[in-house]
């Protein structure tokens, strides 16, 4: 066990228990802080922060997104109406341009650009083979000052996993569809859209993939692997980290049964109703298991910068779950029927209640003398608004969590039409302490944010 214990008898914040071909990282405990006494401690002690951005695709009915009045007094649009339990501990933004993701004279192939974009701020090359460029998006520019200090630099993550080569968008390289995080303007980050990969990512060693392969094989749960040095480990703390060790051991051991379960259920599938590697068939648990391994990622501080992709760009999968059996993107092009406008509504608010079901999550996880959603910043929108229209200004985001209280939070922020994106993610990369200037179209910080 690398349970380091320091000269003043405190419990290493990078202490992990470990066994065969598996490491598991700690949530902060009171043995892990300075100080005498609890209320000393978490006096003293300040949490990393955790950015994270997660994207659905094809543009939102706006109307039934963004609120009417700005400020605090204003009231959750229809689609958002999930994060009222929330409300004051998240930013809505309205106004925001991503400026790249129109044309530019390179005609059609909106999708491709709004997710190529959407964090990078960037105008991707038009191309279907080889020589793809847009840019650095944020995520990676805050993992390169990060990720020294965790397992993971950053984690990405996703719902489909989508071609990697070839065409996708009327000339745009399917790389550009299916992917927002780009390490260099010409890398992009590849998601892991398999609950048993992301979790052996986050819990599992590199070099012992072996032994992966033969915990996996015989299911024995990484509790049982480390349970001797998690034992010895209990008995040396007090009773509050206790606690929030059983917590914790019962949230991971809950999420290994689920995908377990998963993988029960794809393996007796039809086989053209297969998902994709043995991914949950059910939408919503597939989505709700990788948001909670989010969750314990930011938890463990097993990584500080994340992406989530609910869908790639341009996406046309059905939401039967909640009554809609057309394609998402054949229904975004609805020219103002009703009808489809109705049902891209239920997928919005599908999208959006569970999301508001991880930011409830994050704050229901205790850290220091807040919760974890309190040193979080989480981001959640599109590279579209309009999707019928593919209007890439006025953008749909909302951004949970106070930043280690640099976030004014519980508003409505309407800021000025053309607003780049990209001066929020300079605002989010200075609370990571990242360094950095500028990054694609930024055109200056948003001050709106500041606390």
């Amino acid at each position: 066990m690398s349970n380091r214990i320091v000269s003043n008898g405190l419990l290493d914040r990078r202490t992990v228990l470990s066994g065969l071909g598996c490491t598991l990282g700690l949530p902060l405990l009171e043995a892990m802080l300075p100080g005498i006494g609890y209320a000393a401690r978490v006096a003293t002690v300040k949490p990393p922060v955790r950015m994270g951005f997660v994207f659905f695709p094809n543009g939102a009915i706006m109307p039934a997104w963004k609120p009417k009045e700005a400020g605090k007094s204003y009231e959750l649009p229809e689609t958002l109406q999930s994060l009222k339990e929330v409300q004051s501990e998240i930013t809505i933004i309205s106004g925001l341009a991503q400026d790249n993701g129109r044309a530019k004279g390179d005609g059609p192939g909106d999708h491709a650009r709004s997710a190529a974009s959407f964090l990078t701020g960037a105008h991707p090359v038009k191309t279907t083979a080889a020589n793809i460029k847009v840019g650095m998006s944020v995520d990676q520019a805050a993992a390169m000052k990060t990720g020294q200090y965790t397992r993971l630099p950053s984690l990405e993550l996703g719902i489909e996993r989508g071609r990697d080569a070839g065409g996708c968008d009327s000339g745009y390289a399917c790389s550009y569809s299916n992917n927002i995080s780009w390490k260099t303007e010409s890398t992009p980050m590849a998601k892991e859209i398999n609950p048993r990969a992301a979790f052996e990512r986050l819990f599992g060693t590199k070099e012992q993939t072996v032994d992966q392969a033969r915990r996996n094989k015989i299911r024995r749960s990484v509790l049982d692997l480390v349970g001797e040095q998690a034992a010895s480990l209990r008995k040396d703390l007090g009773q509050t980290d206790q606690h929030k060790i059983d917590e914790y051991f019962t949230s991971v051991r809950e999420i290994e049964q689920r995908i377990e379960r998963a993988e029960q259920v794809a393996a007796k599938e039809i086989p053209e109703f297969k998902t994709p590697e043995s991914a949950p068939s059910d939408l919503s648990e597939h989505i709700r298991l990788m948001y909670d391994l989010l969750a314990i990622a930011f938890q463990t501080d097993s990584t500080r910068v994340a992406t989530f992709m609910l869908a790639n760009e341009g996406s046309n999968r059905s939401y039967r779950s909640v009554g809609v059996n057309s394609g998402h993107h054949e229904l975004s092009h609805h020219r103002n029927d009703e009808d489809k406008i109705k049902q891209i509504k239920k997928i919005d608010r599908f999208l959006a209640d569970e999301f508001a079901r991880f930011v409830k999550n994050l704050r229901g996880i205790k850290e220091a003398n807040g919760t974890l959603l309190d040193n979080c910043m989480i981001m959640y929108g599109s590279g579209l608004s309009d999707g019928n229209r593919h209007r890439h200004d006025d953008l749909p985001v909302v951004l949970a969590g106070r930043a280690g209280g640099t976030i004014k939070t519980g508003q409505h922020l309407q800021t000025d039409r053309e607003i780049p994106l990209n001066n929020l993610f300079l605002s989010m990369l200075d609370r990571m302490d990242a360094g950095i200037a500028a990054l694609g179209d930024s055109s200056g910080r948003l001050t709106l944010l500041d606390t």
